[in-house]
């Protein structure tokens, strides 16, 4: 959380710093005496992203990493349950974001190859609120509370990985020792996981 209000500190420095830079570098014509700015403007997404940003309130269990500061549309993100079936493991996201945000929601992309019923071998992640129940009004605390929310209740009934929602559905136990086995970086079903505690 610390990182997050220093990169908010940071932010707003940077954003006083360049609205300085904007209008110190407005310019006039010497021929007909109009001001003209070379600077361009912020996008409704980008403001959008600021304040998203701005007002992330998320536990000690999921951390916001943004491995190029000035680049808000591209960052990291880490789950790491504390309960359920998931509980120890940390898993990290891609978040991108597009220049219609809010309107469109964020691509989110799981870099570890993990057993879940929500999250194919791929990386996709299966969250009704990524999909037909994004909402402009949702903002990027609610996406990243839901992605925490799918290692507390993986839900087999909307599932990206039908044989881990089988295994969870029909044999919990054996769901179970499949996630453990899968998180310590093995072979669950003849295919292979990233350890990921």
């Amino acid at each position: 959380m610390l990182k997050i209000r220093q990169l908010q500190k940071k932010r707003q420095e940077e954003a006083a710093a360049a609205a300085a830079a904007e209008f110190s570098g407005n310019t006039s014509d010497s021929t007909n005496g109009e001001v003209s700015n070379e600077k361009q403007k912020v996008s409704a997404a980008q403001l959008r992203l600021q304040k998203d940003i701005t007002a992330l309130e998320l536990p000690p269990s999921i951390k916001v990493i943004f491995p190029e500061p000035s680049d808000l549309f591209h960052f990291k993100l880490t789950i790491n349950p504390q309960q359920g079936y998931y509980k120890s493991g940390i898993f990290e996201f891609k978040i991108e974001i597009n220049n219609n945000f809010p309107i469109e929601p964020p691509k989110i992309k799981c870099s570890n190859k993990i057993y879940h019923p929500n999250i194919d071998l791929d990386g996709n992640v299966c969250l009704n609120i990524l999909r037909e129940d994004w909402s402009p009004v949702l903002n990027l605390n609610s996406v990243f509370i839901g992605l925490n929310f799918l290692f507390l209740e993986p839900n087999p009934n909307d599932p990206l990985n039908k044989e881990a929602a089988n295994v969870l559905v029909k044999n919990k136990t054996q769901f179970t020792r499949n996630v453990r086995d899968s998180m310590r970086g093995g072979y669950v079903e003849h295919e292979y996981y990233d350890r990921v505690i």
